[in-house]
């Protein structure tokens, strides 16, 4: 009798895990970048029941019940990676990433996603801005509001500077009569370098052109969710997050942002059936309260 109840009980923690993955994305609706979440759900192992000498016609031989399942378990948080709508808000600050990199021989799917015919599962590497956090450790970002602070530096919402294709953060700053005064006129191209009012390149001190630094993950299912529409990757996946490469079909658009790509109408149907999963678990898990207490105080008495 307990087993169902523990079964029943996996199955509340699961529905929990998925509304909360749910919640998540419903609350980061208007996030820009945001990538939704998609909880992965998988039961536990099966366990086969045999019965061991059960009368004097079975001795010395098991005999097979069945087949039992142990329960269910989200295993995981897997993030769609798929581009989402560009919203014009005419702020030269705001940068949006179009990315449609594509793989030799991989036709992908509206999820990213292509399998071939040994049945090898391919990504779309996807373009990322990078950023430094206060440790000096790069990040990896989709939201592209940015502004510039009073040393002329572009950091994102949170202050984390955005580096440039020399490594250094950018900093956006004219000298005048020798003081260093923040550039708020200027365009960026479609691959990334700034340009002043004039459409002449901007240069950094040693005389290279200022540009973004994105960066390609080549498995974006490999970041980690960091908060604040941050991403890093694991040391030992360092390897797939690298520089872009020649023809890969990157555009960088300035006074646009990303929107999110969660659909609003789909995350409240899914929300629902969680709690009605939910709901169903815990009316499981009554019965049996309500059978065992029948056991202990009504049973027991004969």
């Amino acid at each position: 009798m307990l087993r169902g109840l523990y079964t029943a009980a996996s199955g509340m923690i699961s529905e929990q895990r998925k509304h909360d993955i749910l919640t998540n994305n419903i609350g980061n609706l208007n996030t820009p970048g945001f990538k939704q979440g998609n909880a992965v759900s998988r039961s536990f192992p099966e366990m086969l029941i045999s019965r061991i000498r059960g009368g004097p016609e079975e001795a010395g031989r098991s005999v097979t019940v069945g087949r039992i399942h142990t329960g269910v378990l989200a295993e995981e948080n897997v993030s769609l990676h798929a581009q989402g709508d560009l919203q014009e808000t005419l702020n030269p600050f705001d940068f949006a990433l179009v990315s449609d990199i594509q793989v030799p021989g991989a036709a992908f799917d509206a999820s990213g996603k292509y399998v071939d015919e040994n049945g090898q599962r391919v990504f779309q590497p996807q373009a990322l801005f990078t950023v430094l956090n206060g440790n000096n450790e790069r990040r990896y970002s989709l939201n592209g509001k940015f502004t510039v602070n009073a040393l002329g530096e572009l950091v994102n919402g949170d202050g984390l500077q955005v580096l440039g294709r020399d490594g250094q953060p950018i900093r956006l700053v004219r000298v005048v009569n020798g003081q260093e005064i923040p550039i708020h006129d200027f365009k960026v191209t479609a691959a990334g370098e700034f340009l002043d009012e004039n459409g002449q390149p901007l240069n950094n001190a040693a005389g290279q052109r200022v540009a973004l630094l994105l960066s390609r993950a080549d498995n974006p299912n490999l970041l980690v969710r960091e908060g604040n529409g941050l991403y890093y990757v694991r040391e030992e996946d360092a390897g797939t997050v690298t520089g872009l490469q020649p023809g890969d079909q990157v555009t960088v658009r300035q006074g646009f942002i990303e929107r999110s790509n969660v659909a609003p109408e789909q995350a409240m149907v899914d929300i629902m059936a969680a709690l009605r999963a939910y709901e169903a678990n815990q009316k499981v898990i009554q019965f049996y309260d309500k059978s065992m207490e029948k056991a202990v105080n009504e049973i027991g008495r004969v």
